[in-house]
């Protein structure tokens, strides 16, 4: 059996579906050469094809097809140069997009899996290189071998690619400046995993996820203190293929028989405790106090009368040994102040951000945000934002704020005169909107790359997403929910894993990729290099004359506004390199 082989750039997304004619769908001798820098990561994927069905094994375990004799191939990888276990090959998983065509996303943690034949099987080759390393060029060893049954394997073929190593340190990911907000949505990681929220079983998979957060970057930590702020994502309107996308309250409300109130901040501080032991600690986000998601229609309203904003606050009642919902905004007073005490005792009430989640209407916001700071005048806010007016207003209290990318697109002049007067951090954010530049299973690769160039563009301090594991009920199957509004992968950046453990994908590693290239720049940057050079070099990335095109409205194609080509990012951050390192 002939097996066919070839390498791609890592930005590469296999796509089997529609249109597949019989014949190789990828070049076999393709030559790649990367630049890296120390404490750095170098990747490309390994494409494997055979006109006839195949296991493909990543391991070195045993394995055979449990309907038969059939073809193996087994992939090896070594670095000449580097120990073993410097370099590792996963499996790349499908999923099914929208459009019902199967596209590259998973790094799967499994170590085989069977091919049906004419389907490419790719195969995520990383280089990982330490603070130690020594400059220098580094040429990656992939042997392919090929066996049925009790045969002796045969190489087939060795694969190398090239690495140069410059004598540039980066820095690890908890001193990155770029600063990346992704939500994490804790209930759902619990229910995936069917464990009792909040208990042991819960906070050792959270840590798996925070581990994965914190090799990102991830600045904000994430927690609810009320019952389900976003009303589950309006699934309840699906009446095809709802989900649950409920987060619940991580803090333990009771009234005792004599009517005191006692407010377990246990797991909220765990919680906080856990991500700081990662380097996650410049930011405690606060959802479920302000700007409660309401579908009235539907029944997810309010319960507190005489507040001016639908928060839900769940207890247990001692003496009816009933669970109940605070009705009175007195009740709800005493919550809040017990929670901004809670954060003042622990020594975090200045990095504490109560979060709106984009407000419509600024004089109701505006409202609801003056009762609250009525009861907690120590919290500061943030908010999601659609409009560049929401900025202007200078609401007291508001520190930091998160235009859309169209917002940013359509008003960039306008929010950069008001950045002047922001207190504290400007971010931007996509999420099912805009088509491109974002993070779907439909997208292309080199979009979650460029999200963090465009940060560095724009002049804002970093990104955030809604998104990290808002899976529907069954992500290894079924990524796809309530679409067109939420495309394919707009709820995950992972998927819920073997052991409790993430399991990553493209796009988190070319997000990886592009925030790596950010602290590049900016290193560079603060290194006296030539920022004007730069920006005329990035011209080739970013294609647009003005920065209204970015925006929906300028009807662009997604190759007018940026480069589709791995090469042109690469080339950028291999001159910055090797102006970097003397070279």
């Amino acid at each position: 059996m002939n097996i066919f082989l070839g390498l791609e750039y890592e930005s590469y997304k296999y796509v089997f579906g529609i249109l597949n004619n019989f014949k190789l769908p990828f070049e076999e001798n393709k030559t790649i050469s990367l630049m890296c820098g120390r404490n750095d990561r170098a990747a490309v994927q390994l494409l494997v094809y055979s006109e006839q069905e195949m296991l493909v094994n990543v391991n070195e375990d045993a394995c055979f097809y449990e309907r038969g004799p059939i073809e193996i191939v087994r992939v090896d990888v070594e670095v000449p140069g580097l120990e073993r276990g410097r370099v590792k090959a996963n499996l790349i998983g499908l999923v099914e997009d929208d459009d019902r065509q199967l596209k590259a996303d998973m790094i799967m943690q499994q170590s085989s899996i069977y091919v049906e034949k004419r389907r490419v099987q790719p195969v995520w080759v990383e280089v990982e290189f330490d603070q130690d390393v020594a400059p220098g060029v580094y040429t990656p060893q992939i042997s392919v071998y090929q066996h049925s049954m009790f045969e002796d394997e045969r190489l087939i073929r060795t694969l190398t690619f090239e690495v140069k190593v410059m004598d540039v340190e980066l820095r690890k990911p908890a001193d990155y400046e770029f600063y990346l907000d992704l939500w994490q949505h804790n209930s759902n990681i619990a229910r995936k995993y069917d464990v009792e929220l909040w208990s042991d079983p819960h906070f050792a998979i959270m840590e798996s996820y925070i581990s994965s957060l914190a090799d990102l970057g991830q600045k904000a930590i994430t927690v609810i203190v009320s019952e389900i702020p976003w009303s589950g994502q309006s699934s309840c309107y699906d009446r095809i293929d709802p989900a649950n996308m409920f987060e619940y309250n991580i803090v333990k409300v009771t009234q005792l028989k004599n009517h005191e109130w006692i407010f377990d901040f246990s797991a909220l501080n765990r919680y906080v405790d856990l991500c700081m032991k990662y380097g996650i600690k410049q930011e405690i986000e606060v959802f479920g106090l302000l700007n409660i998601w309401v579908l009235e229609d539907a029944g997810y309203g309010g319960v507190m009368k005489d507040h001016g904003d639908d928060v839900r606050i769940r207890y247990y009642e001692e003496s009816s040994r009933t669970y109940k919902y605070m009705k009175e905004k007195q009740q709800f007073e005493l919550y809040v102040a017990a929670l901004e005490n809670n954060f003042i005792e622990k020594g975090w009430i200045n990095i504490v951000r109560v979060l709106a989640d984009e407000p419509a209407d600024i004089a109701v916001f505006t409202e609801r945000l003056n009762a609250l700071k009525a009861m907690a005048p120590s919290f500061q806010y943030k908010a999601a934002v659609g409009h560049a007016d929401f900025i202007e207003q200078g609401i007291e209290g508001m520190v930091d704020y998160v235009p859309v990318i169209d917002c940013m697109a359509h008003d960039y002049e306008q929010i950069m005169k008001l950045k002047q007067g922001i207190k504290g951090r400007l971010l931007y954010y996509v999420a099912c909107m805009p088509q491109y530049p974002n993070t779907f299973i439909t997208s292309h690769l080199l979009e979650s790359r460029l999200i963090p160039w465009l940060a560095w563009y724009w002049n804002v301090d970093g990104f955030l997403r809604w998104n990290y594991t808002v899976w529907p009920n069954d992500p290894l199957n079924r990524i796809t929910y309530h679409g067109p509004f939420f495309p394919a992968g707009d709820t995950n950046f992972v998927y819920p894993g073997r052991e409790g453990k993430p399991m990553l994908t493209l796009r988190y590693k070319l997000l990886q990729k592009g925030i790596r290239d950010f602290e590049i720049i900016k290193g560079y940057i603060d290194q006296g290099g030539d920022r004007e050079k730069l920006m005329q070099k990035m011209q080739k990335v970013f294609l647009w004359s003005d920065f209204k095109e970015v925006h929906p409205n300028a009807r662009r194609k997604r190759e007018e506004l940026f480069s589709l080509d791995n090469q042109e990012y690469d080339l950028i951050i291999g001159e910055i390199l090797e102006e970097m390192a003397g070279e």
